[in-house]
Protein backbone atom coordinates (compact mmCIF):
# COMPACT_ATOMS: atom_id res chain seq x y z
CA UNK A 1 0.00 0.00 0.00
CA UNK A 2 1.19 3.51 -0.87
CA UNK A 3 0.26 5.10 2.45
CA UNK A 4 0.96 8.67 1.34
CA UNK A 5 -1.25 8.36 -1.75
CA UNK A 6 -3.97 6.66 0.29
CA UNK A 7 -3.77 9.45 2.84
CA UNK A 8 -4.27 12.03 0.07
CA UNK A 9 -7.31 10.15 -1.22
CA UNK A 10 -8.80 9.91 2.28
CA UNK A 11 -8.34 13.65 2.86
CA UNK A 12 -9.99 14.45 -0.46
CA UNK A 13 -12.96 12.15 0.32
CA UNK A 14 -13.50 13.95 3.62
CA UNK A 15 -13.28 17.38 1.97
CA UNK A 16 -15.54 16.58 -0.97
CA UNK A 17 -18.05 14.48 0.95
CA UNK A 18 -18.04 11.35 -1.23
CA UNK A 19 -15.85 9.02 -3.24
CA UNK A 20 -17.20 10.05 -6.63
CA UNK A 21 -16.20 13.71 -6.32
CA UNK A 22 -12.90 12.83 -4.66
CA UNK A 23 -11.97 10.44 -7.47
CA UNK A 24 -12.93 13.01 -10.10
CA UNK A 25 -10.74 15.73 -8.56
CA UNK A 26 -7.80 13.30 -8.32
CA UNK A 27 -8.42 11.95 -11.82
CA UNK A 28 -8.58 8.32 -10.70
CA UNK A 29 -11.40 5.71 -10.91
CA UNK A 30 -13.87 5.63 -8.05
CA UNK A 31 -13.06 1.98 -7.37
CA UNK A 32 -9.38 2.88 -6.99
CA UNK A 33 -10.22 5.61 -4.46
CA UNK A 34 -12.44 3.19 -2.52
CA UNK A 35 -9.80 0.46 -2.46
CA UNK A 36 -7.09 2.88 -1.32
CA UNK A 37 -9.15 4.11 1.64
CA UNK A 38 -10.08 0.54 2.55
CA UNK A 39 -6.40 -0.38 2.43
CA UNK A 40 -5.58 2.56 4.69
CA UNK A 41 -8.24 1.45 7.19
CA UNK A 42 -6.85 -2.09 7.15
CA UNK A 43 -3.33 -0.75 7.72
CA UNK A 44 -4.47 1.41 10.65
CA UNK A 45 -6.82 -1.30 11.98
CA UNK A 46 -9.61 1.22 12.49
CA UNK A 47 -12.63 2.50 10.62
CA UNK A 48 -12.12 6.02 9.26
CA UNK A 49 -15.40 6.46 7.38
CA UNK A 50 -18.98 5.30 7.75
CA UNK A 51 -20.51 4.75 4.32
CA UNK A 52 -24.17 4.67 3.31
CA UNK A 53 -25.77 4.71 -0.12
CA UNK A 54 -26.16 8.48 0.08
CA UNK A 55 -23.32 9.90 2.13
CA UNK A 56 -19.96 9.36 3.74
CA UNK A 57 -19.49 10.33 7.39
CA UNK A 58 -16.20 10.60 9.25
CA UNK A 59 -15.78 8.49 12.38
CA UNK A 60 -14.19 9.83 15.55
CA UNK A 61 -10.90 8.14 14.65
CA UNK A 62 -11.28 9.39 11.10
CA UNK A 63 -11.65 13.00 12.25
CA UNK A 64 -8.48 12.76 14.33
CA UNK A 65 -6.60 11.11 11.48
CA UNK A 66 -7.85 13.75 9.04
CA UNK A 67 -6.50 16.62 11.16
CA UNK A 68 -3.04 15.07 11.38
CA UNK A 69 -3.05 13.95 7.74
CA UNK A 70 -3.82 17.46 6.52
CA UNK A 71 -0.95 18.83 8.60
CA UNK A 72 1.49 16.15 7.40
CA UNK A 73 0.55 16.59 3.74
CA UNK A 74 0.89 20.36 4.07
CA UNK A 75 4.35 20.02 5.62
CA UNK A 76 5.43 17.61 2.89
CA UNK A 77 4.14 20.04 0.30
CA UNK A 78 6.18 22.82 1.85
CA UNK A 79 9.27 20.61 2.02
CA UNK A 80 8.91 19.82 -1.67
CA UNK A 81 8.54 23.54 -2.34
CA UNK A 82 11.71 24.48 -0.48
CA UNK A 83 13.65 21.85 -2.43
CA UNK A 84 12.31 22.95 -5.80
CA UNK A 85 13.60 25.70 -8.04
CA UNK A 86 10.26 27.48 -8.09
CA UNK A 87 10.69 29.56 -4.95
CA UNK A 88 9.48 32.63 -6.84
CA UNK A 89 6.17 30.88 -7.49
CA UNK A 90 4.85 29.50 -4.16
CA UNK A 91 2.28 26.72 -4.37
CA UNK A 92 -0.14 24.85 -2.17
CA UNK A 93 -3.13 25.33 0.10
CA UNK A 94 -3.21 28.21 2.54
CA UNK A 95 -5.67 28.34 5.46
CA UNK A 96 -6.38 31.81 6.88
CA UNK A 97 -8.92 33.20 9.35
CA UNK A 98 -10.44 36.69 9.51
CA UNK A 99 -13.58 38.55 10.48
CA UNK A 100 -16.40 38.32 7.95
CA UNK A 101 -16.68 42.07 7.47
CA UNK A 102 -13.00 42.41 6.58
CA UNK A 103 -13.15 39.38 4.28
CA UNK A 104 -16.24 40.66 2.42
CA UNK A 105 -15.37 44.34 2.18
CA UNK A 106 -11.58 44.43 1.92
CA UNK A 107 -9.88 41.11 1.15
CA UNK A 108 -12.18 39.29 -1.29
CA UNK A 109 -12.68 42.32 -3.59
CA UNK A 110 -8.88 42.40 -4.05
CA UNK A 111 -8.16 38.65 -4.34
CA UNK A 112 -8.02 38.63 -8.15
CA UNK A 113 -4.86 40.75 -7.92
CA UNK A 114 -3.37 38.22 -5.48
CA UNK A 115 -4.15 35.28 -7.77
CA UNK A 116 -2.66 37.06 -10.75
CA UNK A 117 0.62 37.17 -8.84
CA UNK A 118 0.36 33.76 -7.15
CA UNK A 119 -1.88 31.53 -9.29
CA UNK A 120 -0.71 28.27 -7.71
CA UNK A 121 -1.84 29.11 -4.16
CA UNK A 122 -5.19 27.65 -3.12
CA UNK A 123 -6.70 29.87 -0.44
CA UNK A 124 -9.12 28.58 2.20
CA UNK A 125 -10.65 31.49 4.15
CA UNK A 126 -12.29 30.80 7.50
CA UNK A 127 -14.71 33.62 8.25
CA UNK A 128 -15.65 34.65 11.78
CA UNK A 129 -14.46 36.11 15.08
CA UNK A 130 -13.96 32.87 16.99
CA UNK A 131 -11.23 31.23 19.01
CA UNK A 132 -8.99 29.17 16.74
CA UNK A 133 -6.69 26.26 17.56
CA UNK A 134 -4.07 27.11 14.95
CA UNK A 135 -2.23 23.80 15.14
CA UNK A 136 -5.17 21.40 15.41
CA UNK A 137 -7.14 23.23 12.69
CA UNK A 138 -4.07 23.66 10.48
CA UNK A 139 -4.54 27.44 10.29
CA UNK A 140 -1.54 29.20 8.75
CA UNK A 141 -2.34 32.78 9.76
CA UNK A 142 -5.17 35.08 10.81
CA UNK A 143 -6.10 38.74 10.59
CA UNK A 144 -7.32 39.92 13.98
CA UNK A 145 -8.50 43.16 15.57
CA UNK A 146 -7.15 43.98 19.03
CA UNK A 147 -3.82 43.25 20.69
CA UNK A 148 -3.19 39.47 20.73
CA UNK A 149 -2.96 37.92 24.20
CA UNK A 150 -1.76 34.48 23.13
CA UNK A 151 2.01 34.37 23.69
CA UNK A 152 2.33 31.32 21.41
CA UNK A 153 1.52 33.50 18.39
CA UNK A 154 3.78 35.80 16.40
CA UNK A 155 1.93 39.07 15.81
CA UNK A 156 2.63 41.67 13.12
CA UNK A 157 0.81 44.98 13.47
CA UNK A 158 -0.38 46.33 10.12
CA UNK A 159 -2.75 49.15 10.97
CA UNK A 160 -5.35 50.71 13.22
CA UNK A 161 -9.07 51.03 12.67
CA UNK A 162 -10.57 54.32 13.74
CA UNK A 163 -13.82 53.60 15.58
CA UNK A 164 -17.01 55.66 15.45
CA UNK A 165 -20.46 55.37 17.04
CA UNK A 166 -23.70 54.73 15.15
CA UNK A 167 -27.41 54.24 15.72
CA UNK A 168 -30.28 53.55 13.35
CA UNK A 169 -33.40 55.68 12.70
CA UNK A 170 -35.39 52.76 14.15
CA UNK A 171 -33.51 53.07 17.42
CA UNK A 172 -33.82 56.85 17.38
CA UNK A 173 -37.59 56.61 17.00
CA UNK A 174 -37.92 54.27 19.99
CA UNK A 175 -35.36 55.65 22.43
CA UNK A 176 -34.36 59.12 21.23
CA UNK A 177 -30.84 60.53 20.86
CA UNK A 178 -28.24 60.05 23.60
CA UNK A 179 -26.48 63.27 24.53
CA UNK A 180 -23.44 61.88 26.35
CA UNK A 181 -21.52 58.56 26.33
CA UNK A 182 -22.54 58.03 29.96
CA UNK A 183 -26.11 57.64 28.70
CA UNK A 184 -25.10 54.19 27.43
CA UNK A 185 -24.78 53.07 31.05
CA UNK A 186 -28.19 54.34 32.15
CA UNK A 187 -30.85 55.32 29.61
CA UNK A 188 -29.75 53.73 26.32
CA UNK A 189 -28.67 50.38 24.90
CA UNK A 190 -25.79 49.23 22.76
CA UNK A 191 -25.24 46.08 20.74
CA UNK A 192 -22.91 43.92 22.81
CA UNK A 193 -19.83 42.48 21.12
CA UNK A 194 -18.54 39.30 22.76
CA UNK A 195 -14.76 39.12 22.50
CA UNK A 196 -13.99 35.42 22.01
CA UNK A 197 -10.43 35.75 23.34
CA UNK A 198 -11.31 37.67 26.49
CA UNK A 199 -14.64 35.94 27.00
CA UNK A 200 -16.41 39.18 27.86
CA UNK A 201 -18.37 42.02 26.29
CA UNK A 202 -16.12 44.74 24.90
CA UNK A 203 -16.28 48.18 26.47
CA UNK A 204 -16.77 51.47 24.61
CA UNK A 205 -13.84 53.88 24.99
CA UNK A 206 -14.21 57.64 24.57
CA UNK A 207 -11.79 60.57 24.79
CA UNK A 208 -12.32 64.32 24.54
CA UNK A 209 -9.64 66.82 25.55
CA UNK A 210 -8.59 65.68 29.06
CA UNK A 211 -11.61 63.45 29.66
CA UNK A 212 -11.29 59.70 29.10
CA UNK A 213 -14.19 57.28 29.57
CA UNK A 214 -14.48 53.51 29.56
CA UNK A 215 -18.14 52.61 29.26
CA UNK A 216 -19.62 49.20 30.00
CA UNK A 217 -22.80 49.62 27.94
CA UNK A 218 -26.18 48.07 28.62
CA UNK A 219 -27.39 45.67 25.94
CA UNK A 220 -30.32 43.45 25.04
CA UNK A 221 -28.38 41.33 22.55
CA UNK A 222 -24.72 40.48 22.07
CA UNK A 223 -22.98 38.76 19.15
CA UNK A 224 -19.49 37.51 18.32
CA UNK A 225 -19.43 38.32 14.60
CA UNK A 226 -18.72 41.72 13.04
CA UNK A 227 -21.40 41.51 10.34
CA UNK A 228 -24.07 40.41 12.83
CA UNK A 229 -22.98 43.26 15.08
CA UNK A 230 -23.63 45.85 12.37
CA UNK A 231 -26.88 44.19 11.30
CA UNK A 232 -28.14 44.31 14.88
CA UNK A 233 -27.46 48.05 14.99
CA UNK A 234 -29.29 48.56 11.67
CA UNK A 235 -32.25 46.64 13.10
CA UNK A 236 -32.47 49.15 15.96
CA UNK A 237 -31.28 46.83 18.73
CA UNK A 238 -28.71 49.27 20.06
CA UNK A 239 -25.83 51.65 19.43
CA UNK A 240 -22.71 50.22 17.78
CA UNK A 241 -19.08 51.29 17.88
CA UNK A 242 -17.54 50.21 14.58
CA UNK A 243 -14.96 50.98 11.93
CA UNK A 244 -16.18 53.15 9.05
CA UNK A 245 -15.58 50.54 6.33
CA UNK A 246 -17.98 48.18 8.11
CA UNK A 247 -20.91 50.62 8.08
CA UNK A 248 -20.22 52.88 5.09
CA UNK A 249 -22.98 51.45 2.87
CA UNK A 250 -25.52 51.64 5.69
CA UNK A 251 -24.57 55.26 6.40
CA UNK A 252 -24.95 56.20 2.74
CA UNK A 253 -28.39 54.55 2.66
CA UNK A 254 -29.49 56.38 5.79
CA UNK A 255 -29.75 53.15 7.78
CA UNK A 256 -27.18 54.29 10.33
CA UNK A 257 -26.40 57.74 11.76
CA UNK A 258 -23.10 58.74 13.36
CA UNK A 259 -23.33 60.12 16.90
CA UNK A 260 -20.87 61.50 19.46
CA UNK A 261 -18.77 62.95 16.62
CA UNK A 262 -17.03 65.28 19.07
CA UNK A 263 -15.62 62.30 20.99
CA UNK A 264 -12.59 60.27 19.88
CA UNK A 265 -12.65 56.50 20.31
CA UNK A 266 -9.70 54.28 21.08
CA UNK A 267 -8.46 52.95 17.71
CA UNK A 268 -8.57 49.19 17.19
CA UNK A 269 -5.12 47.76 16.30
CA UNK A 270 -5.04 45.28 13.45
CA UNK A 271 -2.63 42.32 13.56
CA UNK A 272 -1.66 39.40 11.37
CA UNK A 273 -0.86 36.45 13.66
CA UNK A 274 0.59 32.99 13.07
CA UNK A 275 1.95 30.21 15.33
CA UNK A 276 5.55 30.34 16.50
CA UNK A 277 5.84 26.59 16.09
CA UNK A 278 4.98 26.67 12.40
CA UNK A 279 7.66 27.43 9.85
CA UNK A 280 6.79 30.61 7.96
CA UNK A 281 6.64 29.04 4.53
CA UNK A 282 6.98 30.92 1.28
CA UNK A 283 3.25 30.80 0.57
CA UNK A 284 2.42 32.16 4.04
CA UNK A 285 5.05 34.87 3.75
CA UNK A 286 3.78 36.20 0.42
CA UNK A 287 0.18 36.25 1.66
CA UNK A 288 1.12 38.03 4.90
CA UNK A 289 3.10 40.63 2.94
CA UNK A 290 0.25 41.09 0.46
CA UNK A 291 -2.31 41.47 3.23
CA UNK A 292 -0.15 44.00 5.07
CA UNK A 293 0.23 46.10 1.91
CA UNK A 294 -3.51 45.81 1.26
CA UNK A 295 -4.29 47.32 4.66
CA UNK A 296 -1.64 50.01 4.23
CA UNK A 297 -2.87 50.80 0.75
CA UNK A 298 -6.38 51.76 1.81
CA UNK A 299 -6.67 55.44 0.98
CA UNK A 300 -7.92 57.68 3.73
CA UNK A 301 -10.26 59.56 1.40
CA UNK A 302 -11.91 56.22 0.50
CA UNK A 303 -11.62 54.53 3.90
CA UNK A 304 -11.29 57.34 6.44
CA UNK A 305 -11.20 54.92 9.38
CA UNK A 306 -7.81 53.40 8.59
CA UNK A 307 -4.65 54.85 10.13
CA UNK A 308 -1.72 53.76 7.98
CA UNK A 309 1.34 52.29 9.70
CA UNK A 310 4.74 51.10 8.57
CA UNK A 311 5.66 47.50 9.23
CA UNK A 312 9.02 45.92 9.56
Amino acid sequence: MDQLSSMRVFVRVVETGNFTRAAATLNIPKTTATNMVQGLEAHLRTKLLNRTTRRVMVTTDGALYYERAVQILSELEELDGTMSKSQNQPTGRLRVEMAGAFADLVVIPNLCEFYQRYPQIQLDIGVGDRLVDYIAENVDCALRGGTPKDQSLIARKVGELRMRNYLSPKYLERFGMPTHPRDLETDHFSVGYLNATAGRIMTFDFCKEDETLEIMPRYVVSVNDARSYVNAAVAGLGIAQAARFMVQDHVQKGELIEIFAEWECEPLPLYIVYPQTRHLSNKVRVFVDWLAKLVQGLKEDEQPTVTLLKTG
